[in-house]
């Protein structure tokens, strides 16, 4: 989980932090983890001389923002949470819930590489993959609360089976988990499946002092973490995801690297990018995006990913110019500044 406080009203500049902290994701109690890292961050808030005035809380899995409802997170183990009511109950201030994935992206709208764009995509690949549909500089949940599970789109029909039940979805091929683990089943040493998602990862935030939190999943900050002990540090070291999401010791960065020279890396990189490219024509073509921004761990490959992906989604896309790729300005923090921004919305 990831929290900042952040300044709200006139006079704070955009994107400013004033404290931030990371604590592992509590899997025995994943809501208690998330309702009592807020009332810390409340608590230091209040130390400081700003009490928070509001609260963004930003979350994997799919989310129903308008009731405030964490309705389903595979990942965390939860359905139909009241999020927004017990936040309210237990910090005492107007509360805000949010998709996590959804969340990075309007924070790139706002403060990141969307900034100019318009309408456009956010994509996270980490543990799993997910998108948000930015359009106007505003979020796009669908009628339900579903949109953006690109993970799930069926790439390779009849392929391998994927823990939503389907068999070919994105994310069996695409994400960093499943990179280091086709690759190292490939090399005869096979690994678990990773964990099923139909979910994102997580932030939150509060106002004024604004705080947000993210237990980690595989959405804009990238993957979770499968430690379960409580304690809070500040100002984390950066995480990479693909060490987090990753199981077994080759990471997807490792399969990346060794592309270059090892031909059973090579196959299983150029098969991640061949589905990813895919995806993206198929999202070109139905939505006619300005830019896709792609986020979480995988996004840190930088141009190891994007030249060759540039490369494939130009080659399936003949009649009509690709829209541009660009990584992440705001890494693993994107949702939770864009938690902090639902946050102000509140105010």
């Amino acid at each position: 989980m990831k929290a900042a406080l952040v300044p709200a009203g006139t006079g704070a500049a955009p994107g400013e932090t004033l404290l931030a902290e990371t604590r592992p994701t509590d899997r025995t109690d994943p809501v208690g983890g998330i309702l009592d890292f807020a009332a810390h961050m409340a608590a230091r808030a209040a130390a400081l001389g700003r009490p928070a005035r509001a609260a963004g809380i930003a979350v994997p899995g799919i989310v129903d923002e308008a009731s405030g409802t964490a309705v389903r997170a595979a990942n965390l183990g939860w359905q139909d949470v009241p999020l927004l009511h017990l936040a309210q109950e237990r910090l005492g201030v107007p509360v805000a819930v949010g998709h996590d994935v959804r969340t990075g992206g309007l924070a790139e709208a706002v403060l990141g590489a969307g900034r100019d764009a318009g309408d456009f995509v956010f994509m996270a690949i980490g543990t799993g993959i997910a998108a948000a549909l930015i359009l106007n500089g505003t979020t796009y949940p669908g009628v339900s609360g579903w949109s953006g599970e690109v993970g799930h789109i069926v790439v390779r029909p009849g392929g391998e089976a994927c823990a939503c039940g389907n068999r070919g979805c994105l994310e069996t091929y695409a994400s960093a988990a499943s990179i280091a683990r086709r690759y190292t089943t490939a090399a005869g040493n096979p690994m678990p499946d990773p964990a099923g998602r139909l979910d994102g990862a997580a932030g939150g935030a509060k106002s004024a002092g604004m705080t947000s939190i993210a237990p980690n999943g595989a959405g804009a900050g990238g993957a979770h973490t499968e430690s379960t002990a409580r304690g809070a540090r500040t100002e984390p070291t950066k995480e990479s995801a693909h060490a987090e999401t990753a199981p077994g010791n080759v990471r997807a960065e490792d399969v990346i690297a060794r592309a270059g020279t090892e031909d059973l890396a090579a196959r299983v990189w150029s098969e991640a990018l061949d589905c990813l490219a895919d995806s993206l024509a198929a999202t070109t073509l139905l939505l006619d995006p300005g830019l896709f921004v792609l986020g979480g761990g995988l996004a840190q490959a930088g141009a190891l990913l994007l030249e060759p992906l540039e490369s494939r989604l130009a080659d399936r896309l003949l009649f009509r110019p690709a829209p541009p790729l660009a990584v992440t300005r705001l890494g693993d923090r994107a949702a939770v500044h864009g938690a902090a921004l639902l946050a102000a919305r509140l105010l």
